[in-house]
């Protein structure tokens, strides 16, 4: 994938003195009181930012925050919080908060070495439809645009795409161009065999991520409220676990797609059942063929999950999209834990994404171990689609010329 990078725009000068203006993902959780609660995604935009001070640009930052109503802010739109929480992670001379500016469409005033931090960018007019006008003025405020929000890239809007077309250069703040990298050595370039692991409640929502995965994947694991709908499309007995039984046709076409290609959906041979969904209910495990009307199926068997970590273990490259059971409850932990483990002690690059994914790495300890953790649900989801995300199309227009 070839696109402008912001690092070698400061490393070669062409950033000293020039307006850069960073569109960021400062979209963090706040409690009633206006506080941050979470503030990874602020602390993740840090290191574009110093890039951009060192290299002696005069830096505009920009973000969306919660849902606001174009054209009508309100003060619990404000990135307030975020300006303070900023400045205390820059540190000298912002310590105190960096200066936050409202009504800035028109024109923004920051000298070589500052920072500002714009006010929230969905409160303008014409973002979310990335309207042509606002674009262009957009275009207008800076002499480098760097999109450093994967987690908003999936999305076509002003400050992720309009801007993108009008700014004298459009490039990849460091964030994007990590997940760019990782994406592309994982999907486009992958080190075969190529595993995907695709979990979660329901087909429906990752059904066409299941098709696309099964045109190009070595090895297509499902779990969760999913891999119950294959167990039906198999013939097998689920109970009254959660599954989809409108889609099982389409699990048998997955099926089907695998096995024209000389490969599989690892169907459970065992599985942890239970008699109602409750974080005190006793674990049972049981053969995939001798799962009870009355049986809730909340977690793949150690049989079931010994084997997907034997196969793991000889990927080239692991996806990895949902945990495989109900992972918040101990006793329907084991298959989840034993593939994050699997995952963790591969030699495989691998690269992980999903809230419930995220939370599982973080349980188990092995983000270290994980080759990449992209920081983008709906976009790493749509990436999995085999859709090409508005962000990485428009970069790579301008990287061409």
């Amino acid at each position: 994938m070839n696109f402008i990078r912001f690092s070698d725009l400061c490393a070669n000068g062409s950033a000293k003195g020039k307006r850069v203006f960073i569109r960021a993902d400062l979209n963090v959780p706040q409690d009633d009181a206006g506080h941050i609660t979470e503030d990874t995604r602020v602390r993740a935009s840090v290191p574009a930012i110093e890039m951009a001070l060192k290299a002696g640009a005069a830096v505009m930052v920009t973000s969306h925050l919660g849902r606001p109503t174009e054209g009508e802010f309100k003060p619990a739109d404000s990135l307030a919080p975020v300006a303070k929480r900023l400045g205390e992670l820059l540190g000298h001379p912002f310590e105190n908060g960096v200066p936050l500016v409202s009504n800035w469409v028109d024109g923004v005033s920051v000298e070589p070495g500052q920072v500002v931090l714009l006010e929230n960018c969905r409160v303008n007019k014409g973002e979310k439809k990335n309207s042509d006008e606002l674009a262009r003025k957009l275009g207008a405020l800076c002499d480098i645009f760097v999109h450093d929000a994967f987690g908003t890239s999936h999305r076509a809007e002003g400050t992720t795409y309009g801007i993108a077309q009008y700014a004298p250069v459009a490039c990849a703040g460091p964030l994007l161009a990590a997940e760019m990298d990782a994406i592309s050595k994982a999907l486009a370039n992958p080190k075969r065999p190529l595993a995907a692991i695709v979990a979660g409640s329901k087909v429906s929502t990752k059904l066409t991520i299941l098709k696309s995965l099964a045109s190009n994947v070595d090895q297509l694991i499902v779990g969760g409220g999913i891999a119950n709908t294959f167990m039906l499309a198999a013939g097998l007995n689920i109970g009254k676990s959660l599954a989809e039984h409108d889609l099982v046709d389409e699990a048998k076409a997955v099926i089907a797609l695998m096995k024209a290609r000389g490969a599989e959906v690892p169907i459970p041979t065992d599985v942890v059942t239970a008699k109602t969904f409750s974080a005190d209910a006793v674990a049972i495990v049981k053969p995939a063929t001798d799962v009870d009307d009355d049986d809730l199926i909340l977690d793949i068997g150690p049989e079931t999950a010994a084997k997907l970590a034997a196969q793991l273990m000889t990927a080239g490259t692991i996806v990895w999209n949902g945990p495989v059971g109900v992972f918040e409850f101990a006793a329907f932990e084991s298959g989840t834990k034993t593939i994050a483990h699997a995952i963790a002690e591969s030699s495989a690059f691998s690269i992980a994404g999903g809230g419930d994914t995220l939370a599982a790495i973080a349980k188990y300890g092995i983000d270290k171990q994980v080759g990449y953790i992209s920081t983008g649900g709906g976009a790493f989801l749509e990436v999995l689609e085999g859709k090409t995300l508005p962000a990485f199309e428009i970069l790579a227009k301008r990287a061409a010329g």
